[in-house]
């Protein structure tokens, strides 16, 4: 018999991801339905103050901005995980390896014979006219013909648990510290749930991601050098870059660090130049190199792009990659993965009306206060329109906006995200969540096991970011199969 959730708030017309209409703990969720049984919410809130306080002193935490300053904020973890079958997460992950692989063949066809564009498959205008499609790109060919070698794909469930693709990350995809942190904080807070589930690891995350970028080094056969490239220290996300670098035990090195000699990259050391075969770069495109992309750019190597181009040195991600993070592009993918891989995906998409199509564009613009609107290539959460909870002054102002530029939106049902328990001042209340996979492609593919679930912890609301206000949980793939 199933464990109670006695007096959770079920919202109707939505899937609890934890617990059944019937108010039963849904069965990967039975450890800690049977733990709030014997401990009662109290418990929660006294462990959710110990994972905020080892938070704190692990130092975990994510910058935001605001008019102007940087603040630091401490990581928000709900103390209530969300749980997925092992062997609902086969599936998934099989879907998100097949999506991440067309996406691949895609990106190396366009920069090459276009065969894509030249079948009608994909409009050419909105490939060619993205702001994406990097023209200095045409030609290059990256080891393995990966474009996109670390993907963050956001999930969302449906009103039928069903998983759908809300979005594909790949340019510089961020958050996997977070996951990794998350498990650490909750097995420290909670080691008696641990040892009551058979929760599968996430820790060989950093391995997976060094050994992906060990296999595209341009001197195989000798360890590589391997550097992590990053903003600098005012980057909201340098938490994570520093965490990856020190958990890869490589080189963590911003573009004053590098130089280019002879179409060669080298890190300046202590000893002297150091020849660098593999950048990890969590700078976007257009800042690599001031010689081919921004002029202006402060946070590039001179030179860094044709040594790449040459195959002196290897790019993860590699520069061109975002053309296919355009949302435009993602209302394509069904079909690219059928052009390329001869297979139906394994995982849907959102339905997404492209308002720079005449038809669609009147129907978005006729119902805009039932449909979320987010513009092609911003990300964090910004810019976007959720109809339904807009006001109408809001709701006129984003129809004169796709209406002077109608390819740079795209409009999606307002669905109703699935919901988790989450402790709320005091009290386990639903709230919405997302979860973000990170899939792996070099010499081989990978996906992790779950990924960062983030959640919404304002009542009501479906904007998960952190910058937003939005929290996380720790992702627990329960093995279902033994």
């Amino acid at each position: 018999m199933g464990q109670s959730f006695s007096g959770y708030p079920h919202l109707a017309n939505c899937f609890d991801e934890l617990v059944t209409p019937q108010g039963t703990a849904r069965a990967p969720a039975s450890a800690i339905a049977r733990f709030i049984r014997q401990h009662g919410t109290a418990e929660l809130l006294r462990r959710q103050q110990q994972l905020d306080q080892t938070i704190r002193s692990m130092g975990v935490c994510f910058t935001l901005y605001n008019e102007g300053q940087n603040i630091d904020r401490a990581w928000p973890l709900d103390v209530m995980p969300r749980t997925i079958p092992l062997s609902e997460w086969r599936r998934t992950s099989a879907g998100l390896m097949q999506r991440l692989q067309a996406l691949n063949l895609f990106i190396d066809d366009l920069y090459h014979d276009q065969r894509i564009l030249r079948a009608g498959i994909v409009p050419a205008d909105l490939v060619l006219q993205s702001k994406n499609f990097l023209a200095p790109c045409r030609g290059v060919s990256p080891p393995f013909g990966v474009w996109s070698h670390i993907c963050g794909t956001d999930l969302v469930r449906d009103e039928q648990g069903r998983f759908l693709v809300l979005e594909d990350n790949l340019r510089v995809p961020s958050g996997v510290s977070y996951m990794l942190e998350n498990r650490t904080v909750m097995k420290r807070v909670f080691p008696e749930l641990f040892a009551d589930s058979t929760i599968v690891p996430v820790d060989d995350y950093p391995h997976q991601l060094w050994k992906m970028l060990a296999s595209l080094s341009p001197r195989p056969g000798d360890v590589p050098c391997i550097v992590l490239l990053t903003p600098g220290i005012y980057n909201s996300a340098y938490f994570e870059h520093s965490f990856l670098a020190q958990q890869m035990g490589i080189e963590l090195a911003e573009n004053t660090d590098l130089q280019v000699e002879s179409d060669g990259v080298y890190l300046r050391t202590l000893n002297g130049l150091r020849r660098v075969d593999v950048i990890y770069r969590r700078v976007d495109d257009i800042f690599l190199d001031p010689t081919v992309f921004r002029p202006d750019s402060v946070l590039g190597v001179p030179g860094l792009f044709h040594a790449w181009a040459k195959g002196q040195v290897a790019i993860a991600n590699a520069p061109g990659s975002g053309v296919a993070d355009d949302k435009v592009i993602y209302a394509y993918v069904p079909q690219i993965i059928e052009y390329y891989l001869g297979e139906k995906p394994l995982i849907d998409n959102v339905p997404t009306y492209l308002c720079s199509d005449e038809q669609q564009r009147a129907y978005v613009l006729a119902n805009l206060d039932q449909l979320v609107v987010k513009p092609a290539n911003e990300s964090g959460g910004y810019g976007i329109l959720i109809g339904p909870r807009a006001t109408a002054a809001e709701r006129a102002g984003m129809a004169q906006a796709i209406v002077a530029d109608p390819r740079n939106f795209v409009a999606q049902p307002t669905l109703q995200l699935s919901t988790a328990p989450t402790l709320c001042d005091g009290v386990l209340e639903p709230r919405h969540l997302d979860l973000r996979p990170f899939v792996l492609q070099g010499r081989d593919l990978y996906c992790s096991t779950g990924g960062l679930s983030r959640v919404a912890l304002r009542r009501g609301s479906l904007v998960v970011n952190s910058s937003q206000g939005g929290g996380s949980k720790d992702t627990w793939i329960i093995n279902d199969e033994v």
